[in-house]
């Protein structure tokens, strides 16, 4: 019996002892939690918001009693889709995925959970972007939204988000806004595409236009180019012409000059030599030297025979010239002292 007793309660023993793991098991099951990397997370006891948040990593929390919630606090990115809009002209389009990148900074998290709860994206963004998307489709016509503007519609929508959420989420914002083309009628997608292929024919032909009027204008200006090379070359051959002609009017001038010169001075010098000759036959022409070169002109038509037979010459002859003895001039050598020695 004792051994009965003591088998008994030795079962009894490990049978607590099982349940009591097992209620540990269940108590570090339901109590530890993780919080991943990029989140944070915020508890609710009772409903309630506490005002404490854990950062990643390990923690306990009583079981069944508060229960915890991650919140992404990195950049992520919302995707709204099928966003209807309405133009001023009463065509319905559609924009087949908005995507707006938002972020949610760590000391904002409880203030922006506890107005709009953990699913904070849902009335701060996609209700969002369909009030704006709409409220934009119904000031502009199908043209504005679908060409003339669609460039413009994540800058302005991501404004008007930021604008937004400034005053009523001050720790979320929006980091970038991207746009789908809008989805319009097939009808009215045939005609843009008609009318984006005669645009295109239009910018071809413009393009070319620019072309000839550039090539036109390549072509005037080497012609207006090459006109003021000649007209360069034409002056500065004009200018070497007039220059050669100034240098043969110098060299003229300076041969005149020289010339003249050359003149003068012969003229000077046959002056001078005319005066000196005078002044010499004046200096030399005395009465003596006229006596002599008279005699000497008379002396130089005086002819002289000798030989035997000189006065049978003159006999013979003197009928022929008696002229010559009519006048006989008288010549004494005695006369003439200076003939003397020549006679």
């Amino acid at each position: 019996q004792w051994y009965q007793r003591r088998v008994r309660g030795n079962n009894v023993s490990g049978t607590f002892l099982i349940v009591l793991i097992v209620l540990m098991a269940l108590l570090m099951q339901f109590s530890l939690h993780k919080v991943e990397e990029g989140n944070v997370s915020v508890y609710y006891r009772g409903g309630a918001l506490l005002q404490t948040t854990a950062s990643p990593g390990y923690h306990f929390m009583l079981p069944f009693i508060t229960s915890s919630k991650p919140v992404q606090v990195t950049t992520q990115t919302d995707e709204v889709k099928d966003i209807p809009c309405g133009t001023s002209g009463g065509v319905m389009i559609y924009f087949d995925r908005i995507e707006v990148v938002n972020r949610l900074k760590s000391d904002a998290v409880l203030s922006v959970v506890r107005d709009f709860s953990v699913d904070y994206d849902k009335p701060l963004i996609f209700d969002k972007v369909h009030h704006e998307v709409n409220q934009f489709c119904s000031t502009q016509n199908l043209h504005s939204v679908y060409i003339d503007l669609f460039d413009q519609i994540d800058e302005n929508l991501k404004s008007a988000l930021q604008k937004d959420l400034h005053q009523v989420a001050p720790g979320l914002e929006i980091v970038g806004v991207r746009v789908t083309k809008p989805k319009i009628p097939e009808a009215i997608r045939r005609n843009y595409e008609l009318m984006e292929a005669e645009r295109t024919k239009l910018l071809i032909a413009t393009e070319k236009q620019k072309v000839i009027e550039k090539e036109a204008e390549t072509e005037r200006k080497r012609a207006i180019i090459e006109a003021q090379k000649q007209a360069e070359v034409a002056n500065i051959t004009y200018s070497q012409r007039i220059m050669e002609k100034d240098s043969q009017r110098k060299m003229s001038e300076i041969e005149d000059a020289t010339n003249l010169a050359r003149s003068k001075s012969q003229a000077d010098a046959e002056y001078y030599s005319a005066k000196m000759s005078a002044l010499s036959n004046k200096l030399k022409l005395t009465p003596e030297y006229l006596e002599l070169f008279k005699y000497r002109s008379i002396m130089s038509n005086v002819k002289l025979y000798f030989g035997p037979s000189i006065p049978d010459y003159i006999a013979n002859n003197i009928g022929d010239n008696k002229d010559l003895f009519k006048d006989p001039i008288p010549i004494e050598i005695s006369d003439i002292p200076d003939l003397k020695q020549e006679v």
